[in-house]
């Protein structure tokens, strides 16, 4: 077959609605590797960069209660720092860059289920579209145009 590993994927494909952080960003621990006195922390096999999660909410109205939340595991050397909350919103919204997405059968469930992983994560962009109108400069001017643009904020 041939896909091998971890498949690439957009944000905006996992989370078109967005989503919210609802959790401490925690470094993943390797329980196999772990003693009773002496704790390991996972490292990703492919890369060998540390292993960080954190909890989000999917901000899709018809996703189904159970699959409102969502863990994303993002490698990075660094402990990923979550953007400011924003003023009058109970949790942050954020967005993540260089993500994947790796299908796995549940050992509990035996259903088909995601690991998602991400390289960053950010405060979310926003596009405003604005529209732009160019009056004719003379009377002998041929027609005014108008023209959608889109301007990108960092929130």
């Amino acid at each position: 077959m041939a896909i091998q590993g971890p498949i690439d994927i957009g944000f905006d494909q996992v989370f078109p609605h967005g989503c919210y952080l609802v959790g401490e960003v925690q470094q993943v621990k390797d329980f196999d590797a772990s003693t009773n006195g002496r704790t390991v922390y996972a490292k990703d096999k492919t890369t060998g960069l540390p292993v960080w999660q954190v909890s989000v909410v999917d901000a899709d109205p018809d996703a189904k209660a159970s699959q409102k939340s969502v863990t994303v595991k993002i490698l990075t050397d660094v402990q990923p720092v979550p953007p400011p909350p924003l003023p009058g919103l109970p949790f942050t919204p954020v967005e993540f860059d260089g993500m994947t997405v790796t299908p796995y059968v549940g050992q509990d469930t035996g259903r088909l289920a995601y690991s998602l992983r991400a390289r960053a994560m950010r405060a979310p962009r926003t596009t405003i579209p604005t529209k732009q109108t160019t009056a004719p400069a003379s009377a002998s001017a041929k027609n005014a145009t108008t023209t959608e643009t889109s301007k990108e904020i960092a929130a």
